[in-house]
């Protein structure tokens, strides 16, 4: 039997997914296989039926979403028209990513397994259920299934065993070559400005200017939380309440400015990029490219870097204690110490580049795109309304910093860049897209919504109040929670005129005000009666936003005892009921870990 095709193909969301399947390319490569990873949009579906092997990576979003670089794909193999023996020629295996803390954990997985088995096609073993969770993350099960699969093609096609496969020293060919220009062209803003003809997307983001940048928490407040508004005229940018903005954030100057001393590369000089093979040159870096462009605005070098960062740089490695580590950290044994290493304290790709001087110096420009993953975007809950504010769009933003036992202060890459923003030093301009969000408000004029929003968690609410307040529908209920009525109580004036106005219920929790603390969730028990008529009798809509912590489950828990006391139900009618409104709509959360 022939040498089989490996395909692979992911759904990714953060980028963990699309470093998942592209080290089993690598592994294929190096068993010599003929192998293609792709995001599974840009894959010709199609093309299924005459596929042999495959292998679908696929990360589970939100409330068991698929992520968006898969939700054509998603469509079109749910269709009901696809026969049913369709897929009856493919040997394939599906890994999922996921996170147990989410009550959705990896449906995305499950559901695609559930419908290639419908189709026709040969799973060649167990879904893999990887947890974010697990002690030591998720390799702690995607290095044993990788280990069944490779077993598994193996044995299957005994012609793949007769390899002898390249040695794992050894660097594969990089995706990309970098060719640099002698002259070194004068390459000013690489982000062109949107002319307003489209709507803004991914690929085409708009470039909107910042007008204000306002600290919304009192001065001695630990946590710095930022109001931001971006004018977005002209755009064509529509967005409703529950909607997000998404952007993508930049490396800081001084970041940009070590990795260039450590690679000995000149930020000014320009270069354009050849594939390899096949790969589109990526869509977010102009032809030609400077290194500070390159490096500020795509390569993610503050980010806590993979295993996969480590895997490649071994192969430089001519240092032999710098080597064993490197090997070490990118074997299954060694993820223990890994993450003692870079998980635990948040250690950047920067960071350890600092540590592993010697094969830094051994590193080679052309793989730069295959050690560093890019820069994801980052979604922001929208906190105004189109209907209140016209040409404006606002986020509510905590600026994330926080101490681990290494010296310097961890960051937010995104929130510590939109902090340093400041409209007053000259024109800041913001390439950003709006998305469909997760939360959606009723239609209907008397339909009452409560909202839970403790924190930066009040944001999507903020949106619905000022929309819902211009639509004329006053049954709105908050439950709002911060730690102290004086330091983080955002937006107050504005609740208090919709209080007086008849136009809002408000209840609010400060944790720290008092000697007990006081959350969210006993402000929900506390109006069990309230809760109860608006829920039961006038089908209110629940909805929670914030952190996917505790907050959460804490408060569903106290609804579900709202629902045992005043509706007199037993604990497993109280959750058959949040179910029910689960899957009807009438309950919907947004968290963020």
């Amino acid at each position: 039997m022939s040498k089989p095709a490996l395909l692979v193909v992911y759904g990714s969301q953060t980028g963990t997914a699309q470093d998942t399947a592209q080290r089993i390319g690598r592994q294929a490569q190096r068993q010599q296989l003929q192998v293609q990873v792709l995001p599974l949009d840009t894959y010709n579906v199609a093309n299924l039926i005459l596929e042999s092997l495959v292998v679908f990576v696929c990360s589970t979003t939100g409330q068991g979403d698929p992520p968006d670089n898969m939700k054509n794909f998603w469509r079109f193999i749910f269709k009901k028209s696809l026969p049913v023996g369709s897929l009856s020629r493919l040997d394939c295996a599906i890994l999922g990513l996921g996170d147990s803390s989410y009550p959705k954990f990896n449906f995305v997985a499950k559901k695609l397994h559930k419908r290639l088995v419908q189709l026709g096609a040969r799973v060649l073993l167990p879904v893999g259920l990887a947890d974010d969770q697990h002690d030591l993350g998720s390799d702690a099960v995607i290095d044993p299934w990788l280990t069944a699969f490779w077993d598994k093609v193996l044995t299957l096609f005994p012609s793949v065993a007769d390899v002898i496969p390249l040695r794992e020293d050894e660097p594969l060919p990089p995706t990309y070559i970098f060719h640099f220009l002698d002259s070194i062209k004068e390459i000013t803003d690489q982000r062109r400005i949107d002319t307003g003809q489209t709507v803004p997307s991914h690929s085409h983001p708009f470039l909107s200017r910042l007008v204000s940048n306002r600290r919304v928490t009192e001065a001695s407040h630990f946590q710095d939380v930022r109001l931001i508004e971006f004018d977005i005229t002209g755009s064509n940018i529509e967005f409703a309440a529950g909607d997000v903005v998404m952007m993508h954030p930049c490396n800081a100057a001084e970041d940009v400015q070590q990795f260039c001393q450590l690679l000995r590369l000149d930020p000014d000089a320009s270069f354009t990029l050849t594939a390899t093979d096949n790969t589109a040159v990526p869509a977010r870096l102009p032809q030609p490219c400077t290194v500070r462009h390159l490096v500020e605005s795509y390569l993610d070098i503050s980010a806590v870097p993979r295993r996969s960062f480590f895997e490649l740089l071994s192969t430089f490695a001519t240092n032999e204690l710098e080597h064993d580590k490197l090997v070490e950290f990118s074997s299954a044994a060694g993820q223990e110490e890994l993450h003692s290493y870079c998980n635990r304290p948040r250690r950047t790709a920067l960071e350890v580049l600092a540590d592993f001087p010697h094969t830094v110096a051994e590193l080679k420009v052309d793989y730069l795109l295959n050690l560093f993953p890019e820069i994801q975007p980052r979604a922001f809950s929208i906190a105004s309304s189109l209907q209140a504010h016209p040409h404006s769009l606002q986020i509510l933003v905590a600026v994330v910093r926080y101490k681990t036992k290494l010296y310097k202060p961890r960051r937010g890459l995104c929130s510590t860049w939109l902090a340093s923003l400041d409209p007053a030093q000259g024109e800041v301009y913001v390439p950003l897209w709006v998305k469909k969000g997760t939360l959606k408000f009723p239609v209907e004029k008397d339909t009452p919504v409560i909202m839970v929003g403790p924190g930066t968690g009040v944001a999507p609410f903020r949106s619905a109040f000022q929309e819902r307040i211009a639509q004329g529908k006053n049954a709105n209920v908050l439950f709002f929670g911060c730690r102290s009525e004086t330091k983080d109580f955002f937006f107050s004036s504005e609740w208090e005129e919709g209080v007086k106005a008849a136009q809002l219920t408000l209840f609010t929790a400060f944790s720290r005000d008092q000697e007990e603390k006081v959350y969210v969730q006993h402000r929900v028990r506390e109006n069990a009666k309230l809760l109860w008529d608006l829920i039961a009798n006038k089908r209110g809509c629940f909805y929670i936003a914030g952190n996917a912590k505790q907050m959460p489950a804490s408060v569903q828990d106290a609804l579900k005892e709202v629902f045992q006391k005043e509706g007199g139900i037993s604990p497993y009618n109280a959750e058959q009921m949040l179910e029910a409104m689960e899957r009807s709509g009438q309950f919907q959360s947004e968290t963020w870990s």
